[in-house]
């Protein structure tokens, strides 16, 4: 069975989240801390044992007019580095507005700015793997 990782990459944290495996759904799992390459690799290999992930798909910041820049540069960097220790293939998502559509789901359900903190990248990291995986389900049909 296929299951999907979907990552939404910061510079100080990467929201994670997985497919179901009937990829239906996506649920958060975790915010990885970042401190340094050689641990963000670490915590990923573990998740994609755990979950048995066969794909990536990492939210890609663009610009409102569709170009990638300086922060859609830094996961493009941080997905190279990443290719060369994890043997998964990679899909990018545009991933704008994920954020701020997380964020507004978190204060209309009353969230509180601390906890919203805590949990906002995941589900960034959700919205980015269910775009995708809504988007290639359309496509296969």
């Amino acid at each position: 069975m296929e299951r999907l990782m979907g990552l939404d990459v910061g510079d100080k944290t990467i929201g994670v989240a997985v497919s179901d495996l009937l990829m239906i759904t996506a649920q958060g799992v975790t915010t990885i801390k970042r401190t340094n390459m050689k641990n963000d690799v670490r915590e990923l290999k573990q998740i994609i044992s755990e979950y048995h992930v066969t794909k990536i798909v990492a939210g890609l910041p663009k610009m409102l007019d569709g170009t990638v820049g300086i922060q859609g540069e830094k996961v493009l960097n941080f997905l190279e580095k990443v290719s060369t220790h994890i043997d998964l293939p990679i899909e990018l998502e545009d991933e704008r507005f994920t954020t701020s559509i997380s964020e507004k789901m978190l204060i209309d359900a009353d969230v509180k700015r601390k906890k919203r903190k805590e949990v906002i990248d995941k589900l960034a990291a959700v919205h980015i793997l269910s775009s995708y995986m809504q988007r290639t389900a359309k496509r296969a049909k």
